[in-house]
Formats: C-alpha cells, sequence, structure tokens
C-alpha cells in the first residue's frame, strides 16, 4: 500500500498536520508518515527539505512526558538520523537537550536501544557531538553503566556495550581533544574512568595499531591523556596496566601518534612515582626515548621525548631509574635539553639533573657533555629567566659536593 499512498502525494497531506496540537491528530499522523517513508531514501530527503525536522524536535519538547508520542518521535529520528542533511537541520535545533533528557527518563531497553540508535548518528556529526557532550551525554551514559555494571542478563550487556560504544565514540575525530576539555571537569572525567571508558580506549587502540589507523590512535590517546589530567584517575589508571597497555603502541613510526604516545605516559607520570619507576626500568621504552630525543624532522615528537625522559627522573628520585636513564644514554639529551628556547624545558632538565646529580654523582663525564659550559652559558645570559638561573645554580651547588668531579672537568 505504501506505492499508491505516495503517488496520492499523501505525505504532503499528512505533513502540516504534525503541527497540530492535538496529541491525538499528532500520533496518527506520525506513524502514518513513519510508515509510507520507511526505507525510502528519496521520501526521506523530500521530508527534511520541508522541515520536518523542526516539528519532530518540537513534538519531541512540548510533548516529553507523552510515552506514545516520544516512541513515535525517536522512531522518526532513527529513520532520517543517518541523512546528513537530516544531521545539518537537527544541528541547528535544541535536539541534543531532548535526547539527553529522554534518555534520563528511559526506563526499558527497548527505548534506551532506539535512543542509542539515534545518539550514534548524530555523533557522525562534529557539531552534534559537541552540543551531545555540553548537554552532558556523557554523565547520562556514565550512570547507565554504573547501574548495569555486572548485570549478566543478555538485555543488560547489550546496553551496556551500545553505551560504552557512544562514549568511545564522543572521542573519535579531529575534535577529541576539545570533546574531553569539557570532562576535565574532575568529576565527569573521574566518572569516566571508574565506568571502564579507559579499557573501551585501549580496545579501540590496541585494534587500530595492526590497521594502522591513525586518526582512530590519535584521537584515543588525546582522550586518555585528557583523562590522565585528575590523580586519583592516574592512580586508578596505573592500577589497570595503562602504561603496559599504551607502550604497545611504541612500534607505531606515526609521528603525530608518537606525539600524544610520549604526552600520554608523561601526563601519567606526572606526580606518580610508580609511574615514573614503571616507565623508568622499562629498557625498550627508553632506548626508544633516546632515538626519538635525537628525531630530526618532528620538533613536536623531540621535545616530548626529552620532557617524559626528564619527567622519569623527576618524578621518581631513584638510583635505579638514574642508573637506567644513565645506561641508555638518556643524560646527554637532558644536558642539550637545558638549552632549549623554552624556560619550561630548561627548568625540567635542570631540576632532573639535579636530582640525578644528588643521587648519583658518577653519572656526569663533564668533558663529553659540556654541561659546565651550558650552565656558564645560562648564568650569562642576560634574557634567561630567574627561575632558570636559580635552578642552575642549584645543579652547580649539588656538582660542587663532589671537588675531584669538577677539578677532573677542567
Amino acid at each position: 500500500m505504501k506505492k499508491p499512498c505516495i503517488e496520492a502525494d499523501l505525505v504532503v497531506t499528512l505533513i502540516p498536520l504534525l503541527e497540530s496540537t492535538d496529541q491525538e491528530m499528532l500520533l496518527h499522523a506520525g506513524r502514518a508518515i513513519g510508515r509510507i517513508c520507511y526505507d525510502n531514501r528519496d521520501l526521506q530527503e523530500e521530508l527534511v527539505k520541508v522541515g520536518v525536522i523542526s516539528s519532530l524536535v518540537r513534538i519531541l519538547t512540548d510533548y516529553a512526558e507523552s510515552e506514545p508520542l516520544v516512541h513515535v518521535d525517536l522512531l522518526a529520528l532513527c529513520n532520517l538520523a543517518d541523512l546528513d542533511t537530516a544531521k545539518e537541520a537537527l544541528s541547528k535545533t535544541k535536539v541534543a537537550e531532548q535526547l539527553v533528557k529522554q534518555l534520563r527518563r528511559a526506563e526499558n531497553h527497548e527505548r534506551l536501544e532506539i535512543i542509542f540508535e539515534v545518539l550514534q548518528a548524530l555523533a557522525e556529526n562534529d557539531a552534534l557531538k559537541v552540543q551531545l557532550v555540553e548537554a552532558g551525554v556523557q554523565e547520562v551514559l556514565s550512570d547507565i553503566l554504573l547501574r548495569l555494571q555486572g548485570n549478566s542478563q543478555a538485555e543488560d550487556t547489550c546496553i551496556v556495550k551500545a553505551a560504552s560504544d557512544l562514549i568511545v565514540s564522543l572521542f573519535l575525530s579531529h575534535l577529541s581533544t576539545c570533546l574531553v576539555s569539557p570532562l576535565s571537569l574532575d568529576g565527569n572525567c573521574i566518572r569516566m574512568v571508574q565506568v571502564g571508558v579507559i579499557h573501551q580506549l585501549l580496545d579501540l587502540l590496541e585494534k587500530h595499531v595492526e590497521s594502522g589507523d591513525v586518526s582512530v590512535q590519535h584521537a584515543a590517546l588525546s582522550a586518555l591523556r585528557n583523562l590522565a589530567i585528575p590523580v586519583v584517575n592516574k592512580v586508578q589508571m596505573l592500577e589497570e596496566g595503562v602504561a603496559e597497555r599504551i607502550q604497545a603502541l611504541l612500534r607505531s613510526e606515526m609521528p603525530p601518534v608518537q606525539f600524544r604516545l610520549l604526552g600520554t605516559l608523561r601526563m601519567l607520570a606526572d606526580g606518580q612515582a610508580d609511574a615514573a619507576e614503571i616507565l623508568g626500568q622499562d629498557p625498550m621504552l627508553l632506548n626508544r626515548l633516546v632515538q626519538w630525543c635525537d628525531v630530526k624532522d618532528h620538533a613536536g615528537v623531540r621535545g616530548e621525548a626529552n620532557r617524559l625522559l626528564a619527567s622519569i627522573v623527576r618524578h621518581n628520585r631513584s638510583q635505579e631509574v638514574v642508573k637506567a636513564v644513565q645506561e641508555a644514554q638518556g643524560v646527554k639529551h637532558l644536558v642539550s635539553m637545558t638549552t632549549s628556547e623554552h624556560a619550561a624545558l630548561q627548568n625540567e632538565a635542570l631540576n632532573a639533573l639535579a636530582i640525578a646529580s644528588a643521587i648519583d654523582l658518577g653519572i656526569f663525564h663533564l668533558k663529553e657533555s659540556q654541561l659546565v659550559q651550558s650552565l656558564h652559558r645560562l648564568l650569562q645570559d642576560d634574557n634567561t629567566t630567574p627561575e632558570v638561573k636559580y635552578n642552575s645554580m642549584s645543579l652547580l651547588c649539588s656538582l660542587l659536593n663532589s671537588g675531584n668531579l669538577i677539578l677532573s672537568s677542567l
């Protein structure tokens, strides 16, 4: 019966009825339009062109408590959401807020599944993705995951997977860094880690290491780095083996991935002695770091590699880690880092060298390393910041604890 309805232009006649205030009229008109247009892309495109999207969002807003109307409305959105024209039209409405409200209200699996299907489609659009995050979709998804965690029923398992997949998809675009920034407000960020988002991201990373999808690796690492900012998250992520799993990406030869990988590891090590120890006693990691410290064609990778090397020493302060860095020939890179044009990097290097020298003065071959000459230049240069000069003098004081060491360098 679809064909004669279409040929008779019945859809065009029904569309104005979506502006009615009679709920029965809205319900039956919506059902009729949905059934006639189902699986007909041309007709669906026509619906979008004549403005059906604004009518659907209005119904979802004005009749949010009406279960039958909401059900029909969500089915309609589900059928249209795959169209780029529909996504564009929806991005100019407040549909994100309304869908998040419905997600909070949803009590049965069928309703949750329909909403998840709509959200997954909308999350492919950058503007709608931002709107969904701003509307707090991640908080509602976290609540759902917490509520259903540990349930073994098949329906619950499907919902948990859908919610997890949706959270992960929120990170997968060039906007991932921007999207995670709002989550960096500790509450949401911590909840995301508590409900297991980290493992979803890591599974994704490991899968795409093999396929070589750099955009996915880059996005997931950006998300991980931002999620590692709160201290409590660092602890949990380390306990769950995040650092070890990330290191599987060390074989990557793609500079964008290397850059994010190094930034993520540095964020995990920040203030965490245990993390710094794990990283500082991994020969493969240290050797890779030293290679990256010398890379010529990507300044970002070179800078992050040096910063991570300094961070490992600064945050662990153990003789074993200092010795491992020395054996990997990393000390010379810390010395070179003191000549960086950025004061922050100079200070990080000077602090790391001061700690290393206090632990083991034997790590320096001063003539070969040119450390004394570098410190001399820093102290003479009028452009050197007061903090860098202070840290340079602190390092000199540490070195002066060994008269033989200094004499042998003259």
